[in-house]
């Protein structure tokens, strides 16, 4: 049985009493996306990077499809990693999905988180009435039915699109490499548990500090449900970054950096 660092392929490094960070990636990622963002925290935080268990260098092994079947699963596991390292006061920051994971991690153990940083996230990413989520039912399904009928193709199409800078083809290139050594079954299930998901109903329960990062020109996030987010936490602070597409830890490090050093120390 491997351990719960092991299983999540845990790094620490930093200042070893400091306040906590904690990267978690989104979907088809990994810790390595974090690279250009989290030697900035080290200087005065305890960093910390994980894998999600089915994606990096996590244990495979661990994947069960019964426990990873919703967002808790990996919520779960994001708590063990914190009490395993003995964490207090962690500023958890999420990308993606990994901002809803951050939210059920901390209703589950609010002890042990002091901030949020949620960049790019969708608490529902299906349209629903009123609610605009950037997807309807039918663009869900057919971006479903096309991973499940061609893992690398869909990978190949859809990262460009999800990285939103043509003019950085390296940045669609390590993001699609990204996608592709995802395990193609495991890829599968993640997609329909983030793309099938609603938090919506968690986020004004929230108690702690937030910073919500909305990039420009996302669509998976666009801007006007990261405003619902912002607008549904009582007392969260909005960041809009000039960075384009949805993974602004790559594209735009240093805005990305900038804003989440102006938000812990305001």
């Amino acid at each position: 049985m491997a351990t719960v660092l092991e299983r999540n392929c845990v790094r620490v490094t930093g200042v070893a009493d400091a306040r906590p960070v904690v990267f978690v990636h989104g979907f088809g990622c990994d810790q390595e996306m974090w690279r250009f963002v989290a030697p900035d925290f080290e200087v005065d935080h305890r960093v910390v990077l994980l894998d999600l268990v089915g994606s990096g260098n996590s244990d495979l092994h661990a994947y069960d499809p019964d426990k990873y079947s919703s967002l808790q699963g990996y919520a779960t596991d994001v708590v063990e990693v914190c009490r395993e390292l003995g964490l207090t006061d962690v500023v958890l920051v999420g990308h993606s999905v990994s901002a809803m994971i951050g939210v059920l991690a901390w209703k589950q153990a609010p002890e042990l988180f002091g901030a949020l940083v949620m960049v790019g996230p969708n608490p529902r990413y299906i349209d629903d009435g009123d609610y605009v989520g950037g997807f309807s039912r039918t663009d869900i399904a057919g971006l479903l039915d096309a991973l499940d009928a061609n893992h690398l193709g869909w990978s190949t199409q859809m990262a460009p699109v999800i990285m939103g800078n043509p003019d950085h083809p390296e940045l669609a290139a390590e993001l699609t490499n990204s996608f592709c050594r995802t395990d193609p079954d495991i890829a599968r299930q993640f997609a329909r548990v983030t793309f099938l998901s609603d938090n919506r109903a968690d986020l004004p329960d929230i108690t702690v500090p937030v910073l919500v990062l909305q990039c420009s020109e996302d669509v998976i996030a666009p801007e006007v449900v990261g405003r619902y987010v912002h607008e549904s936490i009582p007392g969260s602070a909005f960041t809009q970054l000039a960075a384009r597409g949805h993974v602004p830890h790559l594209s735009a490090p240093e805005e990305t950096t900038a804003a989440i050093r102006a938000f812990l120390t305001g």
